[in-house]
Order: C-alpha cells, then structure tokens, then sequence
C-alpha cells in the first residue's frame, strides 16, 4: 500500500468519543445560548423573573443577568472551541459548565424551571466532555 491509501476508519470506540465530544460541544453551546438569553431578560426586563424575599443568596437581579450574560458568552466560545477539538476547550468546557451550574444554582427561586433545565444541560456537557479521551481530531472531522 502507498501513502495516500493508508486511511483507517475510525473503530467503533473513536466514533463514540467523537459523538460523544460533539454532543459535548452542541450541548455547551445551548447552555451558553440559554444564559445568554437569561441574562438578556434579567438586564432588560427585571419583571420576568420571580422574586423571593427572604433567599440566602439574594442578589440584585440586574446582576444576575450580567452573571449569566458573561457566563452565556464563555460557555459559547469555548463550545466554538470544543468543537474545533481544542484540549483547553475541554477543560474550559467542564469548568465553565461548572460555574454554570453553580451560578443556576444560586438562581434559582429567581426562575425555576429555567434553573432546572440549564443544570441539566450542563451536567450532560460534564458527562460527555469527561468520559471520551482525547483525540487528535476535532469533533467534526470523521
């Protein structure tokens, strides 16, 4: 055989971990586009948003929309980033996803159910950037 006909299809196992970093990948990339949006409404429009009286963790909700913006705007970047098959970007991803958590957390008697979705999200992008090793080839590429 030559050079130029040594290509190998990926096994069963590499195509999991692509998948997996992929999935990674559009899933940080929603979480991000999630607290984007939240933080948007919070900065915008403060009505939205429920408002508890007596929560340990109570801050000024305008706040919390820059939070989240700021947080919306890394978890995007670094998605970009992850899909590009970058190890920072994973390593980014799982911290970013992270303080993401963290930052629904504290949020949330402010939105609930908004809380609630975006934790999920962002434990699945946990999940999936931890379990695959990593390749030296982006998520993208077959």
């Amino acid at each position: 055989m030559t050079a130029a006909h040594t290509t190998t299809t990926p096994t069963a196992k590499e195509a999991w971990a692509t998948g997996l970093t992929a999935f990674g990948a559009v899933m940080l990339i929603l979480a991000g586009l999630l607290d984007v949006f939240r933080g948007i409404m919070a900065i915008a429009h403060d009505n939205v948003f429920l408002v508890t009286p007596e929560y340990v963790f109570r801050f000024d909700l305008t706040g919390w929309g820059w939070i989240h913006l700021v947080l919306g705007v890394v978890a995007l970047l670094v998605g970009v980033g992850v899909f590009r098959g970058a190890l920072w970007a994973r390593v980014g991803g799982v911290a970013i996803a992270g303080l993401v958590i963290i930052a629904n957390f504290l949020s949330l008697p402010y939105y609930p159910v908004w809380s609630i979705v975006v934790i999920a999200v962002a434990g699945f992008v946990i999940w999936a950037l931890c379990v695959t090793r990593q390749s030296g080839r982006s998520a993208l590429s077959g």
